[in-house]
């Protein structure tokens, strides 16, 4: 493909147009003491402080950078795009405490994702010559530093470690497709191919031990989670509570393995240590279990309730009858202190304690401890903290929760019918109710903690684009990927404000240029990516879902002087919309055409060929390459 230059010039620097400028970032506790500190970091001079801590504390790469480098020479890669490896002979030379290092710039994130996006779109075939290579590094580090666009985050966190600095590990369980073969590869090194994509959708098999089955679905989100990304699941093929084992006993249900996958999801923050694992969890709304998981999280948020006012009655009323022994004013030795017939205020303090209904054994073992010569007991005050000791105590605070309706129960709801929970494995009626209360439990359980959400399982499949290949049962955590099981999508988001001229007008090629960039970014992503087991990555390399969006549209209108929710305001943004999925159509169609057509898509035509059925009219037209 050809690559022309629209943010930077041929010869000079891609940053040459931008000023740069030295940072500092920090995170405290509420107590004041410093969580991250970082100092002398270089950052774009007109970034915001936000900005800068987001790069600074996430994005960093902070260990494993070795302070010297040398180039790999590789046949067919041009020497400026040779990855690097440890110069071990030059880090021989340097005192031991400076021979690894972390990034201290953005430059160098900049550097390692536009340089090893072109890296693997170089070996891919993807570029006319090596001018049009290094035009496409160029622009997209501009892109990247003026903050026109941005990746999804395991890009920042993965993408270009192996290249940019020989940063490795031994295989994690995760495989690829060798696009020069076509055939699928376990993967034998960590880095060397990254984890770039965000979201996942995953299946599960009603097995416990399996491939495919509940506890190698935990291994497998243990995968993403551990490189930044984010899974989401439907749960519906597990098993109710009681319902027949093979073995010949009974199964403990749905709720039991979800509450083990929420902890192990608590266990492993996304991206290491930089947040809490993503994870969407979907039931349909006909399952045995569906009652208990509707309301599974506002039970939830009930024990913490339960925590944190039951910690203060304790440590008010304990406190008082630890007071009261000590408040003793007969003789000194005299085990009357602690008879509360005798000690008035000892007996009022363990009234007051009762009326409170702290337990019995509580109140006795801390007179024992005054008899022992405590003067004062320690009980733990819990508060409503997200990250507080009571959210860590209790389940299901990993996840996102989903209810899974169709127009089906949506009518028995309008019309006030009967709605049946089936039995997974048997198919026979667990329960019958109303479809309005099951309804209305939704919805109080949504009022009351914010789960679950909704999907409209029979609209979605209706606007299905790729029906034949099978349906969409799920999503990723947030929703805006839903597509086949077993697949996974990379993002990236455009700037609108960075595309407003300074005359009030839209910079309509700069934003075609970037949009065609972007999808490029996205589609050579797919190219290098690893993924957490080899039906992912078959799949994902065989339909190639990726998702290029737009951001600041608020930022837009405001800055242009349109109402947000106008009608002007919408048909602005209405036409960019147009402009950037039409932008995104024609690469695929004619600069696609260049790389070749997915390979689901050459084996359907192949069936077409043969006499087979003619796809859905809902699909896209197979003319633009999709």
């Amino acid at each position: 493909m050809r690559v022309q230059r629209h943010f930077t010039k041929a010869g000079n620097s891609a940053y040459s147009g931008l000023e740069f400028r030295t940072a500092s970032s920090e995170i405290r506790n509420p107590d004041g003491s410093v969580v991250f500190s970082a100092t002398d970091i270089e950052v774009p001079a007109d970034w915001s402080q936000v900005a800068c801590d987001v790069l600074a504390q996430k994005y960093f790469r902070k260990a494993g950078v070795p302070a010297r480098l040398k180039r790999v020479v590789e046949k067919g890669v041009p020497e400026w795009l040779q990855r690097h490896e440890p110069d071990s002979q030059a880090l021989a030379a340097l005192p031991e405490n400076e021979r690894i290092v972390g990034e201290k710039s953005a430059k160098q994130v900049f550097d390692r994702l536009a340089g090893t996006w072109t890296y693997w779109g170089w070996k891919g075939g993807y570029f006319a010559s090596e001018e049009d290579a290094r035009t496409f590094r160029d622009e997209m580090a501009y892109s990247l530093a003026a903050q026109m666009g941005a990746p999804n985050s395991p890009q920042w966190f993965n993408t270009g470690l192996h290249w940019a600095y020989g940063i490795d590990g031994p295989g994690q369980g995760h495989a690829y497709v060798d696009f020069k073969t076509g055939k699928l590869v376990k993967s034998k090194s960590a880095y060397e191919h990254p984890q770039p994509h965000a979201c996942f959708i995953q299946s599960i098999e009603d097995d416990l031990v399996n491939e495919g089955g509940i506890m190698d679905l935990w291994v497998r989100e243990a995968r993403l989670f551990k490189y930044g990304s984010g899974t989401g699941t439907n749960f519906s093929r597990l098993r109710g509570v009681g319902e027949r084992l093979s073995g010949g006993g009974k199964s403990s249900g749905l709720m039991s393995f979800l509450k083990i996958g929420d902890r192990a999801a608590g266990a492993i923050k996304s991206g290491g240590t930089t947040r809490r694992a993503a994870k969407m969890v979907v039931v349909d709304v006909d399952h045995p279990d569906i009652e208990e998981f509707i309301n599974w999280k506002v039970k939830e948020e009930q024990k913490v309730a339960a925590l944190v006012a039951g910690s203060k009655l304790a440590q008010k009323n304990l406190g008082g009858v630890m007071a009261a022994c000590n408040a003793w004013d007969g003789a000194a030795d005299s085990e009357a202190r602690f008879d509360p017939k005798q000690n008035k205020l000892l007996k009022k303090a363990i009234l007051a304690a009762r009326a409170a209904m702290i337990p019995e054994n509580y109140i006795q073992r801390v007179i024992q401890f005054a008899r022992q010569g405590y003067t004062e007991i320690e009980f733990p005050v819990f508060d409503t903290d997200w990250d507080s000791e009571a959210y860590l105590t209790v389940s299901g605070q990993n996840s996102n929760n989903t209810v899974r309706v169709t127009d089906d129960f949506l009518n028995a709801v309008i019309e006030d019918k009967d709605w049946v929970l089936a039995h997974r494995t048997s198919g026979k009626v667990k329960k019958v109710l109303k479809a309005r209360e099951l309804w209305e439990q939704i919805g109080e359980a949504a009022w009351a903690c914010a789960d679950p959400g909704i999907q409209f399982d029979t609209t979605i499949n209706d606007w299905h684009t790729c029906p034949e290949s099978g349906r969409i049962n799920a999503s990723n955590p947030c929703s805006e990927y839903m597509f086949l099981d077993d697949t996974a999508c990379n993002l990236a988001s455009l700037n609108l404000l960075c595309f407003r001229n300074k005359d009030g007008s839209f910079d309509i090629e700069g934003f075609r240029h970037a949009c065609r960039l972007w999808t490029m970014v996205l589609e050579i992503s797919v190219l290098m990516a690893q993924f957490p087991s080899e039906k992912i990555a078959q799949l994902s390399y065989d339909f190639r879902t990726l998702g290029l969006g737009y951001a600041n549209v608020g930022g837009l209108l405001m800055a242009s002087g349109i109402p947000y929710d106008s009608d002007e305001g919408r048909a602005l943004i209405g036409a960019i919309t147009a402009l950037m999925t039409g932008r995104i159509l024609r690469h695929l169609g004619r600069d696609g055409r260049r790389v070749g057509c997915l390979p689901r898509l050459r084996r359907q035509q192949g069936r077409h060929a043969a006499g087979h059925p003619q796809p859905s009219p809902r699909r896209l037209r197979p003319d633009l390459g999709l």
